[in-house]
């Protein structure tokens, strides 16, 4: 990848995102306007079958949530990138991406038809093309998310723990290939039933 490296965006609510982030980059996800809720896939940039694993990034750090320190590890136990600043103090890796079946699931037929997250992902690896698909969609972080984690073991959805302009900013342990999806949920508090844009950038120090 070139050493030069330039990125700012702005994702509008319920779009999506897709691109490679070189080694070294700090990449900064903002939420705008707060209460939002940001689905984000990482893979190692040449092998997308090595990408975020949920269950080797919670085992080994020994916490449920990602925050300041937190590195993000692959299902081969590789280092993809490290929180290395944090506004908004932990971020959701459990609660997975809605769908249309899991909202039909959650809050009844009339949701069929919304949009989700997982068609956002879908609609971006179509545009990458380069071998991503649909089996390559695994475990993804929801940056301002919170999902409790509740006594017997559930996950309760509840109002986002973020404010606007808070910030998650990383650092890219390996090249990456970032999917992102801006959630577009209004049937759940995450995005305060009001899902708003985000800013995403990214510099080589």
């Amino acid at each position: 990848m070139s050493d030069e490296f330039d990125l700012d965006d702005v994702i509008e609510a319920g779009d999506g995102w897709i691109g490679e982030i070189p080694a070294g980059t700090l990449l900064r996800i903002t939420d705008l306007h707060g209460n939002q809720a940001v689905d984000t896939l990482f893979y190692d940039a040449h092998d997308y079958a090595n990408r975020y694993s949920a269950v080797d990034t919670i085992r080994e750090q020994g916490a449920l949530y990602l925050t300041t320190g937190s590195t993000l590890l692959t299902c081969d136990g590789d280092a993809l990138a490290t929180i290395v600043e944090d506004t908004c103090g932990r971020h959701d890796t459990l609660g997975g991406a809605c769908s249309q079946e899991s909202n039909v699931v959650r809050y009844g037929g009339h949701t069929r038809y919304q949009p989700s997250c997982r068609t956002t992902f879908l609609r971006m690896t179509r545009k990458w093309g380069r071998g991503l698909g649909k089996r390559d969609l695994g475990h993804n972080i929801n940056f301002f998310m919170n999902v409790p984690l509740t006594p017997d073991g559930g996950l309760t959805f509840e109002d986002g723990v973020s404010a606007p302009g808070k910030y998650v900013q990383l650092r890219a342990e390996r090249d990456l290939l970032v999917l992102i999806s801006n959630c577009p949920q209004i049937n759940n508090p995450c995005n305060g039933y009001d899902p708003t844009p985000i800013r995403l950038t990214g510099r080589r120090p």
